[in-house]
């Protein structure tokens, strides 16, 4: 775990074209594999906590007092230092010497006698995963599958950082490796579910943490998931934004990710399995940023949007350090190994963070990603049911712009024009545009805020107008920025820079109403948005 701070696809092309072709037939269209292909039921969302099992004190997760600690994932196993191929723990004990210096085998087996169970991490921050070093395909597959053999984990943790992580020949080794070991456990009828854990930052996994995906993914390796390392954000961190806040917003930009790389490798999804898709692992408590803390709060925050939004996975570093530090520890903005940090009185971040998720690994490793192809009714936009305009390739936008598409609403960051709303890009700076949400049941035009007859002039294509005079049209105040005579107010909508005319704000149309006079007449009434 670190403690540090650290392609347009043809089935895009393909939709489109099937939505063209419903919407020339007036939308009678009818395709029986869009409601055939359906993805198996969601496995129950599952938390599992790290354990460092090399770290001074031993931390006994074989006697788990609470259901939050019962199953738990081991790290960190890493290539010795001798031999690249051969797995250990943290470089300090080769799987055998384990059993016998930290009695590791025996403790797994108590746990697992008291309804427990155990997922293996490779990897962390400090030392070489396998595939790092080890270069040979046959010898790879062999050392993580004696690894899942040893404890009979049905669940890979690839916790993937630093060097490991920037390592681009590595991460193609491992992809390949991970694949043959998941298609040979699978024909053997063996589940295998498939982890990768990545730093992020709060705009979503770093472009290392995209190519790893990706590299998984065109391998042929079912994905099980990705968890998110929710910690140490550093600059990233906006101003007053607490930890849990960040970690929501890191889990928004994964999201959004993770659905382009899937839409990249041909894959369709739909956006409540991405989300079952996706762990949080915070550090609780102190963080290796000083200024970086996350509190009881923070994880309350974070449990309730994970359990909203259907995450797959819940996580942190670690059940080692779940525990108020004692008075001999003097500094605790210094990261202890062993306690948070901070106060947390007869509380354990393991049970805050653990609350709604009650599944298990075990059981979430049977679930085989099914595709999801999407109805192009999705794709068809009505502006009768639509609480905004609908995007045009050939329209302008200014920033804040709201406008519908493919039934979703987006708002302009800046001022764009012929940039397609929801273009699969990986990082959001890419893209003017932010996803503000879905279209809702039941909504219709956003209504326009209009002035009563006569409060100015109604809009004359004969006349001249100065800059800042006013006129109305259908209703709707225009203000004039240059000198015009014949541009209809209407060209706004299409040409916002362009056109001569700007709207008024809704604050100021209710401030005039409010001042012209108090009559009944002078209420804001809706106006119609058709030209």
């Amino acid at each position: 775990m670190s403690s540090a701070t650290h392609r347009l696809s043809f089935w895009r092309l393909v939709i489109a074209a099937i939505v063209a072709i419903a919407v020339a037939s007036g939308g009678m269209f009818a395709y029986q594999a869009w409601a055939s292909t359906q993805a198996a039921p969601a496995p129950d969302p599952w938390f599992a906590a790290y354990v460092d099992v090399t770290a001074t004190p031993s931390y006994e997760f074989e006697s788990a007092t609470s259901e939050s600690g019962k199953e738990v994932m081991l790290s960190f196993i890493v290539a010795a230092t001798d031999d690249a191929c051969t797995p250990t723990w943290g470089t300090a004990y080769t799987m055998d010497e384990a059993a016998v210096s930290l009695d590791l085998d025996r403790r797994i087996a108590r746990l697992q006698q008291q309804g427990g169970d155990v997922a293996v991490s490779f990897g962390g921050l400090l030392n070489d995963e396998l595939a790092t070093g080890c270069t040979d395909h046959d010898a790879l597959v062999a050392a993580y599958n004696s690894v899942l053999d040893r404890y009979a984990s049905t669940t890979i943790d690839l916790d993937i950082e630093g060097e490991n992580l920037s390592d681009t020949a590595a991460g193609e080794r491992r992809a390949a490796a991970i694949a043959s070991l998941q298609q040979s456990r699978r024909a053997a009828g063996d589940d295998l579910a498939v982890w990768l854990t990545l730093p992020a930052a709060t705009f979503g996994l770093t472009e290392d943490g995209t190519t790893a995906v990706a590299q998984m993914l065109d391998a042929g390796v079912d994905v099980s998931g990705v968890n998110i390392m929710t910690m140490n954000f550093g600059q990233s961190l906006a101003d007053g934004e607490t930890s849990g806040e960040a970690s929501i917003r890191s889990l928004q930009e994964t999201h959004r990710q993770l659905g382009v790389l899937y839409e990249q490798a041909g894959i369709e999804l739909t956006d409540a399995t991405l989300w079952t898709k996706l762990g949080a692992t915070p550090m609780i408590g102190q963080n290796d940023v000083e200024a970086e803390v996350f509190t009881m709060k923070d994880a309350v925050t974070l449990n309730e949007f994970a359990l909203e939004k259907g995450a797959g996975r819940m996580s942190m570093w670690s059940l080692n350090r779940d525990t108020t530090c004692g008075p001999n520890y003097a500094d605790v903005t210094r990261v202890s190994d062993s306690c948070s940090g901070v106060a947390q009185g007869d509380l354990f971040f393991a049970d805050v963070l653990a609350e709604g998720f009650d599944g298990h690994v075990a059981s979430s490793a049977k679930t085989i990603t099914t595709e999801e192809p999407a109805d192009p009714s999705d794709f068809v936009d009505d502006p009768a049911t639509s609480p905004y305009p609908i995007w045009k390739e050939d329209a302008s936008y200014l920033a804040g712009t709201k406008i519908v598409w493919h039934r979703s609403v987006y708002q302009a960051k800046w001022w764009t024009r012929g940039d397609l709303p929801d273009n699969p890009v990986l990082n959001a700076w890419e893209t003017p545009w932010t996803l503000v949400g879905p279209v809702l049941e039941g909504e219709s035009p956003v209504e326009v805020p209009t002035l009563p007859e006569g409060t100015y002039p109604n809009w004359d294509g004969t006349s001249i107008y100065e800059e800042d005079d006013r006129v109305l049209f259908d209703g709707v105040p225009y203000e004039a920025k240059w000198w015009t005579q014949g541009d209809s107010p209407a060209a706004f909508s299409s040409d916002p820079d362009g056109s001569p005319w700007v709207p008024l704000t809704s604050d100021d149309i209710k401030a005039i109403a409010d001042t012209t006079t108090s009559d009944e007449s002078t209420t804001l009434a809706p106006a119609s948005t058709e030209h």
